[in-house]
């Protein structure tokens, strides 16, 4: 079989070679028809052909690729034949089977097992898939072995125009600057076509608009769209809707088409000026208007947007230039006049102002349109307002001397009505200022007097406000303040700086300076202070102390001689007269309190007391004291000793003697409560001896003496706890020997005695036996201290 198939390709490959090379235009290039034969030697024969024309004919036939085509979206009411399978080693005696396997055989595909001959049994989409890859094999009909290796060819799904142009990412926005020259351009789209774009035209996209003309235009094949027209204003229309179609088959018709739309807008340009609404403005304002205040506000239009339109505002000329301002509002895009200074309808009546506008942002290709500013006139008004009233000046200061007399002018203030119908003026002080009331005003003609004394040594300066209201309207008022300044004069005497104590040494040198003092006076002169000191006309010849003048305006005091001794005069008063130079001049006496001390070698004071010389002699006060102070500390430690000493601890243990009984004031005991009758037998409550007769009380002695009371019959277990209570509440109520007071009352019974005994151990040290409590040691710190306690009562009580 291999040798057969060999020999048959080479038969087959020789002649075509040849007349490949030498007969090219013998070459059949027709078409394939839909009836396909596909040879094991690869060869695309036609099926009507036999046997004998295949042999004469072979030099005509073409050589084409191992493949097979259908058209897609065929239908029809039988299958389509798409090709068939043949081999060379088939006799036609119908021996040879032929096998198909691959992609879609059996689903898509089928195969006539003797022929050869393969259907398409579904409508096929080449959009979905474009070719089949499948494996054929010819075996022995009756054996099914193979008779030649399996020979894989494949079946291409031929496009038709079925799908049209379709824009994915439509619909399209896309912007242009208004006034652009024409051909600018503006934005380009694309359609998408699934159809095969590699066989015919079914693919081949035609751009067009359908509307949207003149204004733009499309490149057919590219899609980019232009402007059309030069020029175009935004302010005359600023969007554009745009038609865009796409159409296959190269825009021939019986092609498809798809459509979409693009909306351009313009932007804006700076391609307009600002213009004033109006060429004049009329504003009024009152004169006293707060300065910055808002007078009014001018708009220059433009027809343009965003930061094409901002215009800055300038006054440029007028007779308010100085007075008046203009500011550019960025939101309103309009001007704000405003106030600078202050308005005086009296002085001026009205102001004329030239504005301009102008824009921000000038684009310079379109300077040649003209200035891209406006100018209007602005006129403005002054009205007239009730004004307060004006003082002469903005503040006064006043000077008065410090003796000035009660009711005297000090000074005066002036004011006026600054309106034409002028309103007089009346005058007062606002006592805010003048607490103390030490100034009055004349009400008509602002003259200020002095009310009470001044001294300038309490305060220099006096500032009060002056208010001058409108008799014709009290509501127009003006404050000024006034500063009023005390002046000086010589009424004080000058005294000591401060409280002087000198101390002379026994031991100094004649000559020597004891104590240098200073002078001080409450008054303050022009050229400053300048004392004089002397001492008094008695001390003149004074044997033990005299005084010389210093430079810096001071006073020294010197020794005459020296041996001074504290034990014959330990204090000498030395008078001095200070006087200042004043006009009249004044003077007092002050007196210099000068001691006698002891002092060391260098001069060092060392004491100042007579009773000094009674000290040992090597001992200061200072030794003497601290000397004391450890005596005194001794005493109390010796008292502390002995108290301590004296002192006896109770003992911790209970003598035996005692009645602990009484003291027991707490059980742990808390029964039921109230209704809770079955948890003991109420009966064993009632004293035994008192049943069948009357038991005394103890606290008391009683005047009276009273029958026995019937004893009670014994109590059940089931009593009922009121009325046992009941009964012993009647029995005290009624009862004389009772005081009239509420008493405690304690009661030592306990009973006479339990079967099962007592279970308490307070009362064990009252046997006689012998108890070791050494085992309480045992159970944990607690109860150790419990037993040394009792170990202490037990050798107590041998001893």
């Amino acid at each position: 079989m291999p040798e057969r198939l060999s020999e048959a390709l080479l038969d087959l490959w020789t002649p075509l070679i040849i007349l490949w090379i030498t007969l090219p235009a013998c070459v059949d290039t027709a078409p394939t028809t839909p009836s396909q034969v596909l040879t094991s030697g690869s060869r695309l024969e036609l099926n009507r052909l036999s046997e004998e024309q295949r042999i004469l004919n072979r030099s005509k036939r073409g050589w084409v690729w191992n493949q097979m085509f259908v058209l897609e979206e065929f239908s029809g009411p039988e299958p389509i034949l798409v090709g068939r399978l043949h081999t060379d080693l088939d006799p036609g005696s119908k021996k040879i089977k032929y096998i198909l396997s691959g992609d879609g055989a059996g689903t898509i595909f089928q195969i006539n097992d003797i022929t050869g001959d393969i259907h398409a049994i579904k409508r096929l989409d080449r959009e979905e898939k474009a070719e089949y890859t499948l494996t054929a094999q010819a075996v022995d009909f009756e054996t099914n072995k193979p008779l030649e290796p399996p020979s894989e060819f494949i079946i291409k799904v031929q496009d038709i125009n079925d799908n049209a142009p379709e824009f994915l990412n439509g619909p399209y926005h896309a912007t242009v600057p208004e006034m652009s020259i024409l051909g600018t351009s503006v934005t380009n789209v694309t359609a998408t076509d699934a159809d095969d774009p590699v066989y015919g035209n079914s693919a081949k996209l035609v751009y067009s608009i359908l509307e949207g003309q003149p204004y733009f235009s499309i490149e057919p094949e590219t899609a980019i769209i232009k402007t059309a027209l030069p020029n175009m204003d935004r302010e005359a229309k600023e969007e554009y809707l745009v038609v865009i179609q796409a159409k296959d088959m190269g825009g021939h018709s019986g092609g498809l088409s798809g459509t979409t739309t693009l909306t351009v807008t313009l932007t804006d340009v700076n391609d307009n000026p600002p213009k004033f609404a109006q060429s004049l403005y009329h504003f009024s304002v009152p004169e006293d208007v707060v300065l910055g205040t808002a007078i009014g506000r001018v708009k220059a239009n433009d027809q343009d947007i965003g930061e094409n339109a901002q215009s800055s505002y300038d006054i440029i000329d007028g007779d308010g230039t100085a007075l008046f301002e203009i500011t550019s509002d960025a939101q309103a895009q309009d001007g704000i006049i405003r106030l600078r200074k202050p308005l005086d309808f009296e002085t001026k009546k009205s102001y004329t102002l030239k504005v301009e506008a102008a824009n921000v942002h000038v684009d310079p290709r379109f300077s040649g349109r003209g200035p891209f500013k406006d100018t209007a006139t602005v006129k403005i008004v002054v009205e007239d307002a009730d004004e307060p009233p004006v003082f002469s000046s903005p503040t006064y200061l006043l000077e008065v001397h410090e003796n000035a007399a009660l009711n005297s002018v000090i000074g005066q203030v002036t004011a006026r009505d600054p309106d034409i119908t002028s309103s007089p003026i009346r005058f007062s002080i606002d006592r805010h200022t003048d607490l103390e009331r030490q100034f009055n005003i004349n009400a008509d003609d602002g003259k200020i007097t002095l009310a009470t004394p001044l001294d300038r040594e309490l305060s220099v300066w006096h500032n009060i406000t002056i208010i001058a209201t409108e008799i014709r309207n009290h509501s127009q008022i003006s404050r000024v303040p006034v500063a009023i300044k005390v002046l000086d004069v010589n009424d004080n005497a000058p005294e000591f700086a401060s409280e002087y104590e000198a101390f002379l040494c026994e031991n100094g040198k004649p000559g020597q300076v004891i104590q240098t003092v200073s002078a001080m006076d409450k008054d303050d002169p022009k050229n400053g202070h300048y004392f004089l000191y002397s001492l008094l006309p008695e001390m003149v010849n004074n044997p033990n102390f005299t005084i010389k003048k210093n430079e810096d305006n001071s006073l020294s005091i010197l020794a005459k001689h020296n041996g001074f001794n504290r034990q014959k005069q330990e204090v000498y008063l030395l008078p001095i007269v200070i006087s200042d130079s004043g006009n009249p001049p004044l003077s007092s006496t002050s007196t210099l309190t000068i001691r006698v001390c002891g002092c060391s070698s260098d001069g060092v004071v060392q004491s100042c007391n007579v009773e000094a010389y009674v000290l040992p002699i090597g001992l200061s006060m200072g030794a003497l004291i601290a000397i004391l102070a450890c005596i005194i500390l001794l005493l109390v430690i010796v008292v502390l000793f002995v108290t301590l000493r004296r002192h006896k601890n109770e003992p911790l243990i209970i003598k035996d003697d005692e009645d602990v009984r009484e003291n027991i004031i707490r059980y742990d005991d808390e029964g039921g409560g109230e209704e809770d009758t079955e948890a003991f037998d109420i009966a064993t409550l009632q004293n035994p001896d008192g049943i069948n007769g009357f038991l005394p009380r103890k606290d008391i002695k009683p005047d009276l003496q009273f029958m026995p009371r019937q004893g009670l019959a014994p109590v059940p277990n089931g009593v009922d706890v009121d009325e046992f209570i009941n009964v012993r509440l009647h029995e005290a109520d009624n009862d004389p020997t009772a005081p009239p007071y509420d008493s405690i009352q304690i009661y030592g019974y306990e009973g006479r005695g339990s079967v099962a005994g007592s279970l308490s151990s307070l009362e064990s040290t009252t046997s006689d036996s012998d108890q070791n409590f050494d085992y309480l040691s045992d159970w944990g710190p607690r109860f150790k201290r419990l037993g040394e306690l009792y170990s202490v009562g037990e050798s107590d009580k041998e001893t």
